[in-house]
């Protein structure tokens, strides 16, 4: 999703039941079985290769040094391997309470909308205002190709490794170390909290529009912590898929409203103070680098979510339909966010748009009835990535104990508070810091170099090396040369958010700061958009 959002425009898995209860390491011991090596009677289609890949001879990489998910013994995952199979690990289900494997291709396709079909798409008319109506396009199209692309290497990596439960392991299989686990499982965490605190105050800012700034924000925003902590309580993702089509049928409807809206009411907010709405196919004359590299970073950062990616597919049915989702979602984001986007861009004009274009509407009642439409997916797309996260620490501690197949007191206990820590300490980054929003696109600059490109161009790389050799670029003719110039390139642009988008973004912050943009901590301070 798009962060540092809210801007104002200048006028210019699971485990079966075991007897073995001796519980794994968090790095070291192999999570629910559920999620293991996959056997289907189909093929791997390979459109680089021209041909298909037999899912049981499907090249590997070196996999996590872990032990055998039967619960004992010294065998490892690479030692198994390719022993795993779906059929397999849904009869080792059967007769557990909480079954995992349990996601169809239309559950996870409702995931992948919630994620991305949210209060981001609002953030698209300024990112076109900057740009040009041109140029923001198409970068739309651009970045939506590439993440959809990288997504289908995530893909490939997880059915060649479907011990694979999440980024973190995926990410000790591309580095072949701990410390490529220990700094993913770092800024994996940081990244999904960071973006829960966001969620705390985006529901504030609802709660402050909605009822005239009735009480003070700390109170709205630990509101919102208390209902998010509530929602993520679901232990499977397949429970979750039914509040994620609610989501995204509910932003779909605001967001269409936000553009009818802006379209009838003839003037957006505050004219006719900086004249008549000016709108331009190419970047205005004095658009800065800086504004301009803001603008791209937030069309980029509304693609990105890979970082969930790998943890769905761990609890798909059948992982070979994965691109079923991943296609349907692509095509309607590319539609959405360029209609909505350039429509609402059009009436609104550069010199009137708001981030979230929401504030661009004059008329109270239309603002208010469009924005009511959001509060599902302020509320879910928090609760979603606290699952994630929950997620991954939960089998961490519990991967070999009947507390993750049963209805246990200790399992249900430790999966609310290891949920309500994360709300916790979401709910107060959020309120400590004065710049959060500004500092969740830092945040953003810095993971999502990794988590949207640089980890996928490797992942490429490796991928290929391990099926055709070193050279596998020479091997494959045309197409290892352009898979891997594609590849790269990938691997360049995270590093340019990684530079510069970290800079454009600390520039944002210095000169928040010095136009006394930023509160204090934990502020009542109006945040709605009609407020301060």
């Amino acid at each position: 999703m798009a962060l540092g959002l809210f801007k104002r425009s200048a006028p210019a898995e699971h485990q079966p039941a075991m007897t073995q209860t001796t519980r794994s390491s968090p790095m070291d011991e192999t999570r629910r079985p559920s999620s293991g090596p996959q056997s289907h009677p189909g093929a791997v289609d390979d459109s680089e290769s021209g041909g298909s890949v037999p899912l049981d001879n499907l090249p590997r990489l070196a996999s996590p040094k872990r032990r055998s998910i039967t619960g004992g013994g010294s065998k490892t995952d690479v030692e198994a391997a390719p022993a795993y199979h779906i059929k397999s690990q849904k009869d080792s289900e059967e007769g557990n309470s909480i079954k995992y494997r349990t996601c169809s291709w239309k559950k996870t396709a409702a995931l992948l909308f919630s994620e991305y079909i949210c209060l981001a798409i609002m953030s698209f008319p300024y990112s076109y205002a900057t740009l040009g109506l041109v140029p923001g396009l198409i970068l739309t199209l651009v970045v939506a190709m590439s993440v959809a692309y990288t997504s289908l290497t995530i893909w490939e990596m997880c059915l060649k490794h479907p011990e694979c439960k999440d980024v973190v392991d995926v990410a000790e299989i591309l580095f072949g170390s701990k410390w490529g686990r220990y700094f993913t499982m770092t800024i994996f965490l940081l990244n999904n909290t960071f973006i829960q605190g966001f969620h705390c105050l985006t529901g504030a800012k609802y709660l402050n529009t909605m009822t005239g700034h009735s009480a003070c924000t700390i109170a709205f925003s630990a509101v919102v912590a208390i209902i998010s902590w509530i929602s993520s309580l679901p232990r499977t993702f397949a429970a979750l898929s039914h509040l994620a089509t609610f989501s995204a049928l509910f932003t779909f409807i605001s967001v269409l409203l936000a553009t009818i809206f802006a379209g009838i009411e003839g003037k957006p907010a505050n004219y006719p103070q900086h004249g008549e709405p000016l709108v331009s196919a190419w970047p205005p004359a004095g658009t800065t680098f800086v504004a301009g590299m803001n603008a791209f970073l937030n069309i980029s950062y509304t693609f990105i979510g890979q970082i969930t990616i790998p943890s769905f597919i761990a609890e798909m049915e059948d992982p070979m339909e994965f691109p079923k989702a991943l296609w349907t979602v692509t095509i309607a984001e590319i539609l959405v966010f360029s209609i909505v986007g350039s429509v609402t861009y059009a009436y609104v004009g550069s010199n009137y748009v708001t981030s979230p274009a929401f504030g661009s509407i004059g008329n109270e009642l239309y603002q208010k009835v469009s924005f009511s439409f959001m509060i599902p997916t302020i509320i879910f797309l928090g609760v979603l990535y606290a699952s994630v996260s929950s997620r991954f620490i939960f089998n961490s501690i519990f991967s070999g104990t009947r507390h993750m197949g049963e209805h246990t007191w200790v399992g249900w206990l430790s999966w609310a508070g290891i949920l309500g820590c994360t709300w916790v300490v979401a709910f107060i980054i959020a309120e400590v810091i004065p710049f959060f929003s500004d500092l969740l696109s830092l945040m953003s600059s810095l993971f999502d170099s990794f988590f949207g490109f640089i980890f996928w161009g490797w992942a490429y790389i490796r991928l290929r090396k391990a099926e055709f050799g070193p050279d596998f670029w020479k091997k494959r003719g045309w197409k290892g040369y352009c898979g891997l110039a594609m590849n790269v390139v990938l691997i360049f642009v995270g590093v340019l958010f990684l530079t510069v988008g970290t800079y454009a973004t600390v520039d944002s912050i210095i000169m928040g700061y010095r136009q006394a943009n930023f509160g204090g901590a934990f502020t009542c301070a109006d945040n709605g958009l009609t407020g301060a």
